[in-house]
């Protein structure tokens, strides 16, 4: 069962890659939940952040997000900013940028920064992450692993996210990457956890106990509960996993998902 304790506001989460120049689908998504109030860019996860904001600025600004206004953390130390801390003032939501997830972790992870971050969500603020802003919202994130090939047993490395979502671990850029046998590695460890990966141009929203799929792309959920064997634990370093019994779903725009059930929510038009 996923516990998502202390829930609060919408999470948007992207795997990356977002449509900036067309429909712009799912930044349309995350304007329409501010309900025309101000957007924080956090561009934490890059260590060069250049570039990122006028990117953003544009796409947003083309959909009436003119309250838009970039937070970014040197070190730690700027956490205890009282400028920094102003920008949070007020706002109806947080945007992570993607990069390095490690980086948005370890530079705000239990910071007066990413406390003011949690008080917005919990107060019904939107909160949204795409690439490394996306694995971060778990809290057991992926960091390192070999992508398009056969999960190689010692091969992953995982850390602490933010702890938004629970008993998750989430991947991004999936299909293109090839990730799948990497997140298939992540759940043999903890068959209790959801493995959530999601395309480029894809998102899930996650509102209570139940997301719904938005983009051009796919999410795929991997429900290691039921394995009946697999080798992770006796096998040694390097060898190929081997694992039975996993239950896979692949949404696609309009599906969803009960985190509580862990059963796919199927279209209107396909339940009709």
């Amino acid at each position: 069962m996923i516990d998502r304790v202390n829930a609060g506001g919408p999470l948007i989460i992207i795997g990356g890659h977002e449509d900036k120049e067309g429909d712009k689908a799912i930044l349309k998504t995350v304007a329409e939940r501010l309900k025309g109030g101000r957007l924080v860019l956090a561009t934490i996860a890059s260590h060069a952040p250049e570039g990122y904001f006028e990117t953003y600025q544009k796409a947003f600004g083309s959909l009436g997000v003119t309250d838009l206004v970039e937070l970014y953390i040197e070190d730690r130390a700027e956490t205890h900013d009282t400028k920094k801390l102003g920008l949070l003032d007020g706002a109806a939501g947080v945007f992570f940028s993607g990069g390095d997830q490690l980086r948005i972790s370890s530079q705000i992870g239990d910071t007066p920064i990413e406390g003011r971050i949690r008080e917005i969500w919990r107060s019904g603020g939107v909160l949204a992450g795409t690439s490394a802003g996306a694995s971060v919202m778990s809290d057991t994130m992926l960091v390192r692993g070999s992508s398009a090939e056969t999960h190689r047993i010692g091969d992953l490395q995982m850390a602490p996210g933010l702890g938004l979502v629970r008993d998750t671990i989430i991947d991004q850029h999936f299909a293109e990457r090839g990730r799948i046998g990497r997140l298939l590695g992540a759940v043999a460890q903890s068959p209790r956890v959801l493995g959530v990966g999601i395309d480029e141009d894809t998102a899930i929203v996650l509102e209570g106990d139940a997301f719904t799929v938005i983009g051009s792309g796919g999410v795929y959920v991997i429900d290691a509960q039921g394995v009946s064997a697999s080798n992770i634990a006796e096998a040694r370093a390097e060898r190929a996993l081997s694992i039975f019994d996993v239950r896979l779903h692949v949404l696609a725009h309009g599906d969803g998902l009960d985190l509580q059930t862990r059963r796919p929510i199927g279209q209107p038009e396909s339940l009709n």
